[in-house]
């Protein structure tokens, strides 16, 4: 039985999500299909947008070791874009979203200490364009996909 993409991209994404350096023969042998349906898969899915890069995982022990808060953020609306743009460029900010509600966006910061992540609060907080902010340190991880 031969599978299709639609059955095969779902499968074939999980196993790169998990380890992107997967071989095509490994992918091919864990999925059932040729190594051909896996280039051509993998081939498409660049092309159309699905994969746009390969990244890495953190070890657990180091990834244990970041301190992490998510910052919500409310904007004066006139500095909006310098502000993100400001943001955007602080390497410990993991993820920058927008957001509904009382505040603009909401910060994932990622700090390798206390020390560090309360000078990020700072100068995220003293940035020009920022009303206020609210942080909430991330004590434990229950799930991360």
């Amino acid at each position: 039985m031969t599978l299709r993409p639609e059955e095969i991209d779902p499968q074939l994404l999980a196993l790169l999500r998990a380890d992107a350096r997967r071989n095509v023969s490994e992918l091919a042998t864990a999925l059932g299909v040729s190594r051909t349906a896996i280039y051509s898969s993998i081939e498409r899915l660049e092309r159309q947008g699905t994969i746009t890069g390969y990244t890495v995982r953190l070890g657990e022990d180091y990834d244990r070791s970041l301190i992490r808060a998510h910052v919500m953020i409310k904007l004066y609306p006139k500095a909006t874009q310098a502000t993100q743009d400001q943001l955007v460029t602080m390497p410990e900010v993991a993820g920058l979203y927008a957001i509904s509600g009382e505040y603009d966006l909401i910060a994932m910061l990622e700090a390798p200490h206390v020390n560090r992540l309360n000078d990020l609060l700072d100068s995220i907080g003293a940035m020009e364009g920022v009303e206020r902010t609210t942080s909430s340190v991330i004590l434990a991880t229950k799930l991360q996909r």
